[in-house]
């Protein structure tokens, strides 16, 4: 029997233990949350509610998101962890994250929130090179993370790293070099969010006299897709690729950048769109036969056909398509109409790393 998936539930501290208000940011607003901090009794009601709902045997996890978890005063990290540690002892809750900056992390404190039950830290790094981070007001450079994620692994706890492509300063070869340190760095799962601009920040108004120009939606996939490409090699997870979709987003609040609600399906649509013109080279016939898992049927069209029309355009003729249930979700079989050759493109990314 397929073990059921882990089900996260949130628990939104906006702004809390944050050392500065970086230029990218507004939690209050990505969060829905507002100006008030949550007390513990609100993340008792919280976790209530959201474990009234789960079916028998699922996994669940309380998550603490939107502030630096670990910059808060130690009283202040007791109240908020009980509510989730009175569940944790009852089974009801399998374990506990959560989200903090890396120059908040210490030895002896790692080792305390191991005893609380934290089993996973999510380290909103954001970028992995000097000169962005220092953009982006920061506070600290790579060498931080790079130690973060080190006491982190050292403790046993699961580690996360969240990166936003397209930070003011970056370039593409910037974000290549961000990519090539998290590969050594080789956390347990990253959280992708292409930087957009928010009204009210600093980076609204240096979008607003034009020193900041937001990465289009078609740069932000692409970038998405090289490190979503080298995360499949590396079995690094992947949980996030883009904003959460929220009413938030909708108002007036979003000025520009590459938001997009199915953000993630385009990222995949994109590695396969590549992935097949790949195989249409090597088969160099002029119609072929693509066979997919039927669950991924959207992301091998590609949003409005895009896919179809980028194949046909690139000249290599019709590409009809064919669901195959016996195939894995993820691999690809491209053959000739006449069924002669035959490609197998299993190995996501391997033509981007």
């Amino acid at each position: 029997m397929k073990e059921p998936r882990k089900r996260i539930v949130p628990l939104f501290i906006p702004f809390l233990g944050c050392r500065s208000q970086c230029v990218f940011c507004d939690q209050r607003m990505l969060t829905g949350t507002g100006n008030a901090a949550p007390t513990a009794e609100d993340i008792r009601t919280i976790l209530e509610k959201a474990l009234a709902l789960q079916p028998a045997g699922q996994k669940v996890e309380a998550a603490f998101y939107g502030g630096s978890f670990t910059a808060l005063p130690l009283r202040q990290q007791k109240e908020l962890l009980a509510p989730a540690q009175h569940f944790l002892a009852t089974g009801k809750v399998t374990g506990i994250r959560l989200s903090t900056r890396p120059d908040a992390i210490e030895e002896e404190a790692v080792r305390w929130l191991k005893t609380q039950g934290v089993s996973c830290v999510e380290l909103g790094a954001q970028s992995l090179c000097n000169s962005v981070l220092n953009a982006a007001k920061r506070g600290y450079g790579f060498s931080c993370v790079e130690k973060a994620v080190a006491v982190l692994r050292h403790a046993g706890l699961t580690v996360g790293v969240q990166l936003m492509p397209g930070l003011p300063g970056e370039t593409r070869l910037l974000w290549q070099k961000t990519l090539q340190r998290l590969w050594k760095l080789a956390p347990d799962f990253i959280r992708l969010y292409p930087t957009v601009v928010l009204a009210g920040t600093e980076l609204a108004g240096s979008y607003a006299s034009g020193v900041y120009k937001p990465l289009s939606l078609a740069e932000a996939v692409e970038r998405t897709a090289w490190a979503l490409a080298g995360c499949q090699q590396r079995e690094i997870g992947v949980i996030r690729m883009g904003l959460q979709d929220s009413e938030e987003l909708h108002s007036a609040k979003l000025l520009a950048g590459p938001y997009h609600p199915a953000f993630g399906e385009l990222v995949w649509s994109f590695l396969i769109r590549q992935q097949v013109l790949y195989g249409l080279e090597q088969l160099s016939s002029s119609a072929c036969r693509l066979f997919y898992h039927p669950q991924d049927a959207s992301k091998v069209r590609g949003q409005k056909n895009e896919n179809l029309r980028q194949w046909q355009e690139a000249g290599f003729g019709e590409v009809s398509l064919q669901a195959k249930a016996s195939l894995c979700p993820g691999s690809l079989e491209l053959e000739t109409v006449q069924g002669r050759r035959r490609v197998k493109l299993g190995a996501l990314g391997a033509f981007y790393c």
